[in-house]
């Protein structure tokens, strides 16, 4: 049985959360918090393993977020040699992944709130209004969402009267379909200061 078929699966339809406890050494060293961000693998469909380019930051890893589409349970476990990984489901995944994952959860890691979705549950208006809607009221500091493969960042989405938040979609690693090159997406954390970075490559052998 592979490591995430072990887990104990969340309540479909509620927002999951989960806090991540930082290592000692971490947290007395003054070194940012680095969070690998990716989405939309569709393995092993689109690739028998993970690209060379992603694995190299995998390496150094403080966390690794999954938006969904991870499309075969068995791709957690290439994540999860390299860092502790959460996620969400997608509209390709399977019931055995949408009922250990769910479709929200907010990931709270260094006073930082994340809310994580996939993006193709919502009441229209396209994928960002719909990882956006699925957050309403929560008090998260960004959102983190796939769905479109396409590579997106945003700092000025209301998702309350009073509370602006950053979305970002860290595009496919694996499945770039129109876009030209494949990506996946790196958040920073470093004290009260975020940064949102995309990883762009040609090749995902």
């Amino acid at each position: 049985m592979n490591q995430l078929n072990s887990l104990m699966g969340p309540i479909r339809g509620r927002t999951n959360k989960t806090e991540v406890e930082l290592t000692t050494e971490k947290l007395e060293s003054s070194e940012p918090v680095k969070i690998v961000v990716v989405a939309d693998t569709h393995m092993p469909r689109m690739a028998k393993a993970l690209p060379p380019t992603l694995t190299e930051e995998l390496k150094d890893a403080d966390l690794i977020l999954h938006a969904g589409d991870w499309t075969s349970p068995d791709i957690y476990d290439l994540f999860a040699v390299y860092a502790p990984i959460y996620g969400v489901a997608g509209n390709n995944d399977g019931a055995a992944i949408a009922e250990h994952w769910g479709y929200r959860r907010i990931v709270e890691i260094a006073g930082w709130q994340i809310g994580l979705t996939h993006g193709h549950l919502g009441r229209g208006g396209g994928t960002q209004a719909n990882a956006a809607a699925a957050f309403e009221g929560e008090e998260v500091d960004m959102i983190v969402f796939g769905h479109s493969h396409i590579p997106f960042l945003s700092h000025d989405t209301m998702i309350s009267e009073d509370r602006k938040v950053s979305l970002f979609n860290p595009g496919s690693p694996t499945d770039k379909r129109w876009q030209k090159r494949y990506s996946f997406g790196i958040i920073t954390l470093n004290g009260m200061l975020v940064s949102f970075e995309h990883r762009y490559y040609d090749s995902k052998i």
